[in-house]
C-alpha cells in the first residue's frame, strides 16, 4: 500500500485528489496539509512513502520545503503537482532530488501511473512538458546550469531509445510495449545505461538525456 501525504493550499483540490487516490486499491491518504508548517508537523506523526506537493504554498516555496524534507526524511519520495510548466522548475526538481513533476491538468490515469512509477524508482515527468519547444529549453538550460558527466561508454541505439522513452515519462511497461521487448530487457538496458553514465539515480538519466539533446534526436 502506497501511503501518501498531500500538501496543497487548495482544500478542494486536496479533497478531490484524496478521493481519487483512496479509490485505488494500492494507495491510501495518510493526511493532508495546507501549508509547509502544517506538513512538517504532520511528518512528526505520520510516515508517508510519498508526498504530493505543490510549489505555491502560503508560507514557503514548495521547492524549499521539498529540499528540507528530503534532507531530513531521506527515504520519502516527493512528487510535485503544480500548474508551473516552465523548464526552470523541472531543472530545479532534478537538482534537489525529487522523484517527479506533474501538472495539475494531467488526466487521472496519468497521475496514478506517475505515482506508481515513482514508487518503482522511476522519475515521473508530465508528458505535456516534452514537446519540441520545451525540450529545446530544457537542453539549453541543462547545458548552462547542470554539470553532466560524459558517459564511460557509448550507448547503443536501443539503449538511447530506452533512455529517451524513460525521459519522456513512459513506464517500463510502456517502453517494453513500444519497442516490442520484454520488461526484463528494458530493466537490463536501464541497468546498462546507468553503468555507462556512472550513476544509479533515475534523475541523472533524465538530466543526461535533456542536456545532450537525445530526445530531439529520437524518432519513434
Amino acid at each position: 500500500m502506497i501511503k501518501i501525504l498531500i500538501v496543497d493550499d487548495h482544500a478542494v483540490l486536496r479533497s478531490g485528489l484524496a478521493m481519487l487516490l483512496n479509490a485505488q486499491g494500492d494507495m491510501t491518504i495518510l493526511a493532508q496539509a495546507g501549508s509547509a508548517a502544517e506538513a512538517m508537523e504532520l511528518l512528526k506523526q505520520v510516515k508517508p512513502d510519498l508526498i504530493i506537493l505543490d510549489i505555491n504554498l502560503p508560507d514557503k516555496n514548495g521547492m524549499e520545503l521539498a529540499e528540507g524534507i528530503l534532507r531530513k526524511y531521506g527515504l520519502v519520495k516527493v512528487l510535485f503537482l503544480t500548474m508551473h510548466d516552465e523548464p526552470e522548475y523541472v531543472s530545479r526538481v532534478l537538482e534537489i532530488g525529487a522523484s517527479g513533476y506533474m501538472l495539475k491538468n494531467a488526466a487521472d490515469t496519468e497521475l496514478i501511473n506517475a505515482i506508481r512509477s515513482v514508487m518503482h524508482g522511476e522519475f515521473a515527468l508530465h508528458r505535456g512538458l516534452t514537446d519540441n519547444i520545451a525540450r529545446q529549453k530544457y537542453r539549453k538550460f541543462s547545458k548552462e546550469n547542470i554539470a553532466v558527466a560524459p558517459p564511460k561508454a557509448s550507448l547503443s541505439k536501443r539503449e538511447s531509445e530506452v533512455l529517451c522513452l524513460i525521459t519522456l515519462g513512459h513506464t517500463q511497461q510502456e517502453v517494453a510495449d513500444q519497442l516490442g521487448i520484454s520488461i526484463k530487457t528494458v530493466e537490463t538496458h536501464k541497468s546498462n545505461i546507468m553503468d555507462a553514465l556512472g550513476t544509479r539515480k533515475r534523475s541523472d538519466l533524465v538530466k543526461y538525456a535533456l542536456a545532450h539533446g537525445l530526445i530531439n534526436a529520437y524518432q519513434p
